[in-house]
């Protein structure tokens, strides 16, 4: 296991979730190719997104089902949204594009989650590499983020 999804399993592990990174062969570059791999439906895969709220880098949590409307988020968080760059997203969380996971960052930042996520008994997240996934719930993605309920989509 690399480095990253070490950093994971022990938050994991400290948060109390028995979810197990897999390290995946195939390469699953989107939302839809990761569920159909998993055979779940794409809003299942919680999508790990770096953002920049007035400045700072925070992350929302997405369904894979979901494009995040900048707009509305601004309309909730009362600030400005902009994508960030592969350089903050790496300087944010110590991951790359492609595998930010909700957890494992080298410090803390703050987290939004789509509460379309809900509805999915069971979640599948990103473990800080492309080609690695681990299971949760709902409950278990707030607890492990202490993130912030919101829509993302109007």
């Amino acid at each position: 296991m690399h480095e990253r999804n070490q950093r994971i399993q022990a938050d994991l592990d400290k948060a109390g979730i028995t979810g197990e990174i897999t390290i995946f062969t195939e390469h699953l570059p989107t939302a839809a190719d990761a569920a159909a791999h998993l055979g779940i439906e794409t809003g299942a895969i919680a999508n790990s997104l770096i953002f920049r709220l007035d400045g700072e880098p925070v992350l929302i949590m997405t369904s894979g089902a979901h494009r995040v409307d900048t707009g509305f988020v601004e309309e909730q968080t009362g600030g400005k949204i902009s994508r960030a760059n592969a350089d903050v997203v790496k300087e944010a969380t110590g991951q790359v594009i492609g595998g930010v996971a909700p957890a494992g960052h080298t410090k803390p930042i703050r987290t939004f989650i789509d509460r379309a996520l809900g509805a999915y008994p069971t979640l599948w997240a990103a473990a800080g590499t492309a080609d690695s996934m681990f299971p949760l719930t709902y409950p278990e993605l707030l607890r492990l983020t202490g993130g912030e309920e919101i829509d993302v989509e109007r």
